[in-house]
């Protein structure tokens, strides 16, 4: 191990054994956690070539339990966001697109941070069990094209072990890092294709675009090189997706969004994402083609209709798709007022997930238990006009004061009004294909 970091030290290339060795051997614990910190530490600073990446992502794939999905007919995707604010759109772009014919496989963890991952939101509805088995899991995506599972503890142990060092050693923000963790769950979930929603804004992990459009990049080119069909698109988190920050007010919104009533944002990604999956499928003969099914599966109600055999086929009670008042239902709403006039001209999307996460709708360890009925729904956004004493968001609480004082001192510092209109920030910012990225137009 000290000859691998030195080399790595060093700027040299690893070869796929040495990778492997080192993968390996972390994982069963026999190499010590001082030598596998200097190994991150020469990978930040010297960076990984794109065969290195992709044979770290492989090795760490390889590292545990693999699904195998080859019982399921036909060809299979997974999707993958980077994470935001209000970023529920597996919910909605999951249920459109298997209406469309395509097979969603999609495995998913909980989240650590602002609100909870797709798991806790899907878990918002009563009796929705995402604790499949395989076999299940399988079942459910060759009879009604989707399933949803959490994934389990055996999926890539590797890559656990080594973000725990990356956390306590400055090197998350590492690119090859960050894409091998990810990807290696994505090739060990076992599905055909990807489509990567990369995001990029003061609400997202990448801020700056280039630092997302170089993300994007690496991880597209290890799908490819790992025989998947990977797409990536870039879009912005500089204000939350849609109106609700939470868990059972996002499911809520998300059934909006399928009824077509929902936010136009989140509308515009969801239409974006599934017209570039049924690609990939070969349901549509290209993004525009592709974008047309989807919103026709929004106006016949199909994409709807599967959501509710999704509900139905895991457990859940399909009957919130007309009732939402079945979800979770928050004890207090609390209506947060503007304290100037003018133009919404910047919102610090981070700040609105933290003060979600100060209501209780988010995780800051592992084993927090989340409240599924709080949240922040907003009524402006960027652009908005704004008059002194509007209400500028709704908290939907468990009647906590201290905890709905301490959010509310956050969240109003993260609105920016002036006098000046602006228009609101462009959503899709570009395309990555195998070597090559397009601006979107």
């Amino acid at each position: 191990m000290y000859d691998l970091i030195l080399k790595k030290r060093n700027g040299e290339n690893l070869s796929k054994e040495e990778i492997y060795f080192i993968v390996k051997e972390f994982t069963n614990g026999n190499i010590p956690d001082y030598q596998m910190s200097a190994f991150l530490m020469a990978v930040y600073f010297s960076g990984m070539a794109s065969k290195e990446i992709t044979d770290f992502t492989i090795a760490m794939a390889d590292s545990g339990e693999k699904i195998d999905l080859s019982t399921i007919t036909g060809f299979k995707i997974d999707k993958h966001s980077t994470g935001g604010v209000g970023d529920k759109t597996t919910l909605v772009l999951a249920p459109l697109v298997a209406a469309c014919g395509g097979k969603i496989a999609k495995m998913s963890g909980c989240c650590l941070g602002h609100t909870g991952g797709t798991i806790d939101k899907f878990e918002s509805i009563p009796g929705f069990n995402t604790a499949l088995t395989k076999e299940q899991f399988i079942e459910n995506v060759n009879k009604i094209g989707i399933a949803i599972m959490r994934q389990t503890e055996q999926i890539v142990p590797a890559d656990k072990l080594i973000y725990a060092l990356r956390d306590v050693t400055a090197t998350v923000d590492s690119i090859p890092l960050i894409a091998a963790s990810i990807m290696s769950k994505k090739l060990a979930s076992g599905s055909d294709g990807i489509i990567l929603d990369v995001k990029t804004g003061n609400g997202a992990f990448m801020r700056k675009y280039e630092d997302a459009k170089k993300l994007a990049e690496v991880m597209v080119d290890i799908g490819g090189n790992a025989g998947r069909k990977t797409t990536a698109i870039i879009t912005d988190m500089n204000q939350p997706l849609g109106y609700a920050v939470g868990n059972s007010i996002e499911v809520k919104e998300a059934i909006d969004t399928l009824n077509g009533t929902g936010p136009r944002d989140l509308m515009e990604l969801c239409i974006e994402l599934g017209g570039e999956m049924l690609l990939i499928f070969g349901l549509a003969k290209n993004n525009k083609e592709g974008k047309e099914k989807i919103i026709n599966a929004i106006i016949n109600g199909s994409g709807l209709k599967k959501f509710k055999e999704l509900i139905k086929a895991q457990g859940g009670n399909p009957l919130v798709v007309e009732n939402p008042s079945l979800l979770p239902q928050c004890k207090e709403k609390i209506e947060i007022k503007s304290e100037k006039s003018g133009y919404i001209k910047n919102i610090n999307t981070c700040s609105i997930g933290i003060a979600s996460q100060i209501l209780g709708a988010g995780r800051k360890t592992r084993n927090d238990k989340i409240d599924l009925s709080v949240g922040i729904y907003l009524k402006k956004k960027i652009s908005d006009k704004v008059i002194k004493g509007e209400t500028i968001a709704v908290f939907h609480t468990d009647g906590n004061e201290n905890k709905i004082n301490e959010a509310k001192e956050r969240f109003l510092n993260t609105y920016k009004i002036n006098n000046k209109k602006i228009n609101p920030p462009k959503l899709i910012l570009a395309k990555v294909t195998k070597n090559k990225a397009s601006n979107h137009i």
